[in-house]
Formats: C-alpha cells, structure tokens, sequence
C-alpha cells in the first residue's frame, strides 16, 4: 500500500504531498495518466479542469476558489484511490486462489 503524508514547508507554509515510498512515483505517475485518460501524467489536471468548466493556466493558480481546486484535486485522487483499492482487492483475490 502506498501512503502520502502531508508535509508542510516552514519557508513558504505550502502543503506539499511527500510520498513515502519514493519507488512508488513512476507508478503513481502512469496511474494518474491512466485515470485522467493522458498521455502525461503532467497534463492531469488540466484535463480534469477542462471537463470540470474550471479555468486552469500554467504556473500560478492561486487565484481560484478552493472549490474549483477541489474538483480537481478531488477527482484525481478519488479516482486514484478507487483504481489503488480495486487492484490491492485483485492481488488479495488472486493471492487467496494461489494458496488454494
């Protein structure tokens, strides 16, 4: 299992998402690719923000309303943890099948 922890930076009181297990990125990376339907993981957000009506520019954003952020963000990562449940839910199944 995966678990990001937020981690909040002295100088700039920005929280930023630190994963603790740093193997995991690339994975992470192409699952968010997977979920948004992109080719980059890069491009996730404002691939969400398009099909959520919220107008997202590169670089600094933080003149949105938290709302707007939220449906971003959120829909990201909801879809990140239902697709990381379903496959843990998969490899408990399969590994229930390969002891039987």
């Amino acid at each position: 299992m995966v678990k990001i922890s937020q981690e909040k930076d002295m100088n700039d009181m920005v929280n930023k998402n630190k994963i603790l297990v740093p193997a995991t990125r690339d994975g992470l990376d192409q699952l968010k690719a997977k979920i948004t339907n992109t080719n980059d993981h890069r491009n996730a957000k404002f691939e969400v923000a398009a099909e959520q009506h919220v107008a997202l520019n590169q670089g600094y954003n933080g003149n949105i309303k938290a709302k707007d952020a939220g449906k971003i963000g959120g829909h990201i990562g909801g879809k990140m943890v239902q697709e990381l449940v379903k496959m843990g839910q998969q490899q408990l199944h399969q590994n229930r099948n390969d002891t039987n």
